[in-house]
């Protein structure tokens, strides 16, 4: 029987164990998508206790913890203590046989602070006690656990109106090393259906200087918005989309649509595809002049639970899969911008892992000779950054596509301490490939070996969005 999750964790051939302690687990890492928070980078945050670290904001968690049968004032309520909280997580975890939690929680208790038990309601004092402790030491701030963590770059999700005024200290600021570039998340300039559209609007007239009254001074402001980005470093966007749609629309359509929300009218749902469409077509061309990436997650049906959402609000665990996604639509939005060449560099992410074959198939309609892998399939995503998960999503875009050309892992995390998913990722990707070669399915190649997961672990993403580092 193997140890638990010791050095060789996950990795079950030798072939996978020389991929994965020869050249994949000392790479770098690039986040180049995640949802931290520049302000606790620039300020050095330092956390009081392992619950504000590890629980605070963690909806993979909190989602966990409801499944077990625990009252939500243990989870997200005030009026209990961190203390309590964590004893929730901790009587939880050994339930979470075969969940990735588990082996995220684990792999991170090892790395920051050096615990290599399991934890359990038993040994939670013991836990939180050794935590707190290291908590306390200077080397656990939030700059030195992204150093611990070999991060090399970070790009957060910022909205089209924010200052970017962290970005900015940090940048300036001589004692950090690791880039911390935003990101372009346009999502409430698009989201033309939403009540809170017109107040909205009226806040990116403001920061852009530009009064938007139809959709050609929605582009202007856009425009402005994105150039400030630019300047700031961004060369990536993020989009979470129900579906990828293509409902064209013309311009006089367009103004009746952002007029009727402007005035607080109701949208239709083919206005609501309409005026998407257009918004990302606009978007994705001007994408390509700037050489930035376009990111599309979808897949996504948010906020089920109306009674807890209007307690907790949004992102709180009451997410799910939406299997709906018409993948006509998503070439047809691809082919619109090919007819032009305005194709930028595209990563399509879905949640429903039944998407991945015709993600596959429609990414290789599109490539072309500027950048190796222009169109990528994005890393499993949320409910599928599991064991099964990465592994049936790499293997899809190995049949059907370059795996040796992928973008690899991102954390899309707000935790700090999820770094250790790139971890989990490069074993896991070691384990794939070794046991190709064990099989005889590839030869053991050793330099294009080392070219391939070196690549996929760090080097084709900085190659890709053009990072300088």
């Amino acid at each position: 029987m193997q140890p638990f999750m010791d050095k060789d964790f996950m990795l079950n051939t030798d072939m996978a164990k020389t991929l994965y302690h020869d050249f994949a687990e000392n790479m770098p890492i690039v986040d180049y998508h995640c949802h931290i928070n520049p302000q606790e980078i620039y300020e050095d945050r330092k956390f009081d206790n392992i619950t504000q670290v590890w629980l605070g904001g963690d909806h993979y968690k909190w989602r966990q913890i409801r499944s077990n049968g625990v009252d939500e004032k243990y989870i997200t309520g005030k009026d209990s203590t961190d203390r309590e909280k964590f004893q929730a997580w901790a009587e939880t975890m050994p339930k979470l046989i075969g969940n990735p939690l588990y082996h995220w929680s684990h792999l991170e208790l090892r790395k920051y602070f050096g615990y290599q038990g399991y934890l359990n309601g038993d040994t939670a004092e013991e836990v939180w006690n050794l935590c707190n402790a290291k908590l306390q030491e200077d080397g656990m701030s939030v700059r030195n656990l992204i150093r611990q963590s070999n991060v090399k770059l970070i790009c957060t999700t910022d909205d089209p109106v924010d200052s970017l005024e962290w970005h900015e200290k940090i940048a300036a600021d001589p004692t950090f090393e690791v880039q911390v570039l935003p990101a372009w998340r346009p999502d409430k300039a698009m989201n033309v259906e939403k009540p809170t559209y017109a107040d909205y609007i009226a806040t990116l007239s403001k920061v852009s200087g530009i009064q938007v009254t139809n959709f050609a001074t929605l582009k202007e402001a856009l425009q402005n918005r994105m150039a400030f980005f630019n300047d700031h470093g961004c060369c990536v966007s993020d989009h979470a989309l129900e579906y990828v749609m293509y409902v064209p629309a013309d311009e006089v359509e367009l103004d009746a649509i952002i007029t009727k929300s402007l005035n607080h009218e109701a949208i239709t749902k083919e206005e609501e595809l309409k005026f998407k469409t257009a918004f990302m077509l606009f978007v994705a061309k001007e994408y390509c002049k700037m050489g930035w990436a376009m990111q599309l997650h979808y897949g996504c049906k948010r906020d089920n639970n109306a009674y807890m959402f209007e307690q907790l609000g949004a992102d709180t665990g009451f997410d799910c899969i939406n299997n709906y996604a018409p993948s006509a639509q998503m070439a047809d939005f691809l082919n619109a911008l090919s007819a032009t060449n305005e194709i930028p560099k595209t990563i399509i992410y879905s949640l429903n892992p039944n998407d991945d074959a015709s993600i596959g198939t429609i990414l290789g309609c599109f490539q072309s000779t500027e950048t190796a892998g222009k169109l990528q399939q994005g890393s499993a995503w949320w409910f599928n950054d599991h064991f099964k998960g990465m592994t049936d999503q790499m293997t899809s875009l190995a049949n059907l596509g370059c795996l040796g050309n992928f973008i690899g892992m991102l954390t899309d995390s707000r935790s700090f301490l999820s770094y250790t998913r790139h971890d989990y990722f490069r074993r896991i990707l070691c384990r794939l490939i070794g046991s190709w070669v064990e099989e005889g399915m590839y030869p053991a190649d050793m330099k294009a070996l080392e070219s391939i997961v070196k690549n996929i672990c760090f080097n084709n993403a900085v190659n890709y969005f053009g990072f300088k580092l």
